[in-house]
């Protein structure tokens, strides 16, 4: 059994419903919306936030789910797929998940006005329903994404991010939405503050270790993960080339960052920067940091009492690390 199929177990039921209540979340009178929506569902990733969203809910709720954990679930799935089709459309992209990005089948102005119409109905999901509380949670993530975006694109201009600036961008970013499933998970089975804060922390630590094991990604060699080298060639600071920085001389240091600056499409360039980042224990170090998130996640889960759905997240923690893309 894949590992993705293993964590789906606990939840499955709830998942097959899920699914159907995504799509009929996403519906419109108007036909162009329906076949773009349609195409969104047909390719949808591992499904890994909603799984967070219900794997909580179910280890702290092991009877019924309640309706408001799905509609908690669709409002994270809508958002963050709104974030995507955004992002896709900031980024230039061509490609999301192997397949076309949006912007690239129905252009921009389609596109962004997708992820406004997808961004609207998961705010008004919550609204209808007086969901307020788990319209707070997402609201304040979605806040925090914009900020960490706009930080990176302040900060990868004078290339010198440091670790701590670097982990504020991650928290930002990747790890709040994570955080938030798992504390929309919580919130919607009316769990005490304090389970629901510790949960978000519980993300938060899942987060990070996810963001670090894709920093890791751009120095792999072989056919997994993504192409090598692609955060350089984006002028994208990450903690293997941080360290670097800090671990070299300032000869090297001022090689480097003139690689990343100026020759980051020179694919020669890129690899000895790639050379130079492994040999001065880049890689080394983002794994160790990327252990100890790990291990603080798999620290929080042995607080609840054991359950199918406890085993799941832990299976979960473990495969943030263990995947190959």
């Amino acid at each position: 059994m894949k590992k993705v199929e293993q964590i789906k177990q606990p939840i499955y039921n709830e998942m097959e419903r899920f699914e159907s209540a995504f799509e009929q979340s996403m519906s419109s009178k108007v036909a162009l919306l329906n076949r773009i929506t349609h195409f969104i569902v047909r390719r949808k990733g591992k499904q890994m936030r909603p799984m967070l969203v219900f794997l909580t809910a179910k280890m702290l709720e092991s009877q019924k789910i309640p309706d408001r954990t799905y509609r908690g679930a669709s409002v994270i799935e809508l958002i963050h797929t709104a974030t995507l089709v955004h992002d896709d459309v900031v980024d230039d992209s061509g490609m999301r998940r192997g397949f076309f990005s949006l912007n690239a089948l129905w252009k921009n102005k389609i596109a962004v006005l997708v992820g406004d119409y997808l961004l609207s109905k998961g705010l008004l999901l919550s609204i209808e329903n007086e969901d307020y509380d788990l319209l707070k949670i997402i609201s304040e993530a979605v806040r925090q994404m914009s900020e960490g975006e706009l930080l990176q694109i302040q900060k990868a201009r004078s290339l010198d991010i440091t670790e701590e600036v670097y982990y504020e961008i991650i928290q930002k970013k990747t790890a709040i939405l994570l955080a938030s499933c798992c504390a929309m998970g919580a919130q919607s089975v009316y769990a005490d503050p304090d389970i629901v804060s510790k949960m978000h922390a519980f993300g938060m630590e899942i987060g990070m270790a996810f963001q670090i094991k894709d920093d890791l990604f751009d120095y792999t060699d072989g056919p997994i993960g993504k192409p090598t080298g692609i955060d350089i060639r984006e002028q994208k600071m990450t903690l293997p080339l941080i360290h670097a920085l800090h671990a070299v001389d300032e000869k090297d240091r001022q090689w480097m960052k003139k690689v990343v600056k100026k020759h980051h499409k020179n694919k020669a360039k890129v690899r000895l920067l790639i050379e130079k980042v492994k040999s001065v224990g880049g890689l080394s170090y983002a794994e160790v940091q990327m252990q100890k998130h790990h291990k603080a996640a798999q620290a929080i889960l042995a607080q609840f009492p054991e359950s199918p759905a406890r085993e799941a997240l832990s299976t979960l923690v473990d495969y943030v690390i263990e995947r190959k893309l």
